[in-house]
């Protein structure tokens, strides 16, 4: 059966907690030819190393807390293991996807990086996080700015 809400176009990503993202990544390298040349980047903000690459259309992220408290370390704590941490959906309307969400009684999270609820400005976009999961799987939703929205946010980062 196909979902038939409008807000929803795609995964944009897949987010996945690991201990160690040079060694995550070091797997998908061997196993699924992810390139070796693939940058751990360092997130100052979220206190995050993460390495990003895109498999079968999809963007992955392997994200490593680097504080033992961190979002990932605590949620790989709590579960005793690694694993699928969230998936972000694309939306093309995140105020709509919040409201139908909301209506069938979801709750947000508070985004942990910027410590707001709700839709807020990320490096790519609109997100917001919704406090319900699926299935143990976190729900990240984002509206993808256009090239002139994010031409506008790089010129706000630099204020």
């Amino acid at each position: 059966m196909i979902s038939d809400n409008p807000n929803v176009r795609s995964i944009k990503h897949m987010a996945f907690a690991v201990r160690d993202s040079a060694q995550a990544l070091e797997a998908y390298t061997r196993f699924l030819h992810v390139p070796a040349s693939t940058e751990l980047k360092i997130y100052p903000k979220s206190q995050n190393r993460v390495a990003l690459f895109t498999l079968g259309g999809i963007e992955f992220q392997l994200c490593e807390s680097l504080q033992p408290d961190g979002r990932f370390a605590s949620w790989i704590a709590a579960r005793g293991h690694e694993g699928l941490h969230h998936i972000c959906y694309e939306v093309d309307d995140i105020e709509a996807a919040l409201a139908h969400a909301v209506s069938q009684g979801a709750s947000l999270r508070i985004c942990q990086a910027c410590q707001k609820y709700g839709a807020h400005p990320h490096p790519e976009g609109w997100v917001a996080f919704l406090d319900n999961d699926a299935g143990g799987i976190e729900i990240e939703f984002m509206q993808v700015y256009t090239p002139a929205q994010l031409d506008e946010y790089r010129a706000y980062q630099g204020i």
